[in-house]
């Protein structure tokens, strides 16, 4: 037995100090409803979350069906307006159905988890976001890890397995901004009987005609063995998120999903939104366009500065930095001089090098990106 009291968090402390030691304490900050600071830290890569007619949708849904779902979709958490949601995605997106869930992490879970299972194989790519890491590991699934990007590995794990497999990646990356080579997987799944999952969190809103995603740019959207996950979150300026594919897979993680079955419903206002943002998006194309022209600016003002930028395929640019305390000094000062930006490092990014994470945004003026430009330039690191 043991002496003494007993600290049964006692353990945290030294974690803390770990942390402390390494330069990797994470803190929260609050921030208010208005505020005189650019943001290039924040996924809403059309500038649609403050619209009026997206902000008007949301007070009115939750006017009409209440501030929150009540329940879990299968039994009172399911309204016309998801319906109504799910149907205008599916179509816009290219598939045949479409079930929107809580968050786009929840969809991943979801996904991965309906679709993997005790004797079938995933093959996912090593810079996969945490939400796919985690349906991996929750799946029961035999998981193989391959090299980024990478289809020609893909098809070699494949070719050693012998039975059910699904391939999972995100379609643009969310550290650097790359993006995948769907059409060459979605080729290499055909080829083995696999299926394909990607999560298009990313590209929603940004890539594809008028916005329509990455699947829609590759030409795979609605392809047979092809399901898509998104967030509603980020292009749509809303919250939730969706699982797109063939009508049976929708059915069939409708009975077996457990982050689905289990989970309350989408808050109506959230769906509203949602609604409404996607409905913009339909009016306005122009949008997808500008969201990625913003990026190009980033990146070429920052690498016309002599700062290190990873080109973008979307509307995420990234700009390298020393060491992780560098890349939150950096952040700070930017925070300071009137920039926010995002600031990653481990373990959020998984090759160990810390970066200031920009994401453009289609609302945004040629001057701002001129002003952010000048802003990270001034305050970069010298060594």
């Amino acid at each position: 037995m043991p002496q003494g009291p007993f600290a049964p968090f006692g353990w945290i402390d030294e974690q803390a100090r770990l942390r402390a030691a390494a330069g990797l304490v994470r803190t929260l900050r609050p921030r208010p409803a208005e505020s005189t600071l650019l943001d290039l830290a924040s996924n809403d890569y059309l500038g649609l979350t403050h619209r009026p007619e997206v902000t008007s949708a949301a007070a009115g849904a939750a006017r009409r069906w209440g501030a929150g779902a009540t329940g879990s979709r299968l039994v009172t958490g399911s309204t016309e307006l998801h319906a109504e949601l799910e149907r205008e995605l599916a179509e816009f997106c290219g598939f045949e159905a479409a079930l929107v869930l809580s968050s786009g992490y929840a969809a991943n879970l979801a996904a991965l988890t309906a679709l993997g299972g005790h004797g079938s194989l995933i093959v996912s790519d090593a810079l996969n976001h945490a939400s796919i890491v985690d349906g991996c590991r929750l799946a029961r699934a035999e998981t193989a890890v391959v090299p980024h990007a990478d289809p020609d590995a893909v098809r070699k794990t494949l070719d050693a397995h012998d039975g059910r497999a699904l391939a999972v990646t995100d379609s643009v990356f969310s550290v650097d901004g790359d993006a995948a080579p769907l059409a060459e997987l979605a080729e290499a799944c055909r080829a083995y009987g696999a299926a394909l999952l990607v999560d298009d969190a990313h590209g929603l809103g940004v890539l594809g005609d008028g916005g329509r995603g990455a699947l829609d740019e590759a030409r795979i959207a609605g392809a047979d063995g092809v399901v898509a996950t998104l967030t509603l979150s980020k292009s749509l300026g809303s919250q939730g998120g969706a699982v797109l594919g063939p009508a049976k897979v929708i059915d069939h993680l409708v009975n077996t999903a457990r982050t689905f079955i289990f989970d309350t419903g989408l808050a109506p206002a959230a769906a509203g939104a949602a609604l409404a943002s996607l409905r913009l998006l339909r009016r306005e194309p122009e949008l997808a366009a500008r969201a990625r022209a913003v990026a190009v600016a980033l990146h070429r003002g920052l690498t016309g500065a002599g700062l290190t930028a990873v080109r973008p395929d979307a509307a995420v640019v990234s700009v390298l930095a020393p060491s992780p305390e560098a890349a939150v000094r950096w952040a700070a000062d930017c925070r300071a001089a009137g920039l926010v930006v995002g600031c990653f490092r481990p373990p959020s990014v998984p090759d160990g090098i810390s970066r200031l994470r920009l994401t453009a945004r289609a609302d945004l003026t040629d001057q701002q990106v001129e002003e952010a430009v000048g802003t990270i330039r001034g305050t970069a690191p010298t060594a």
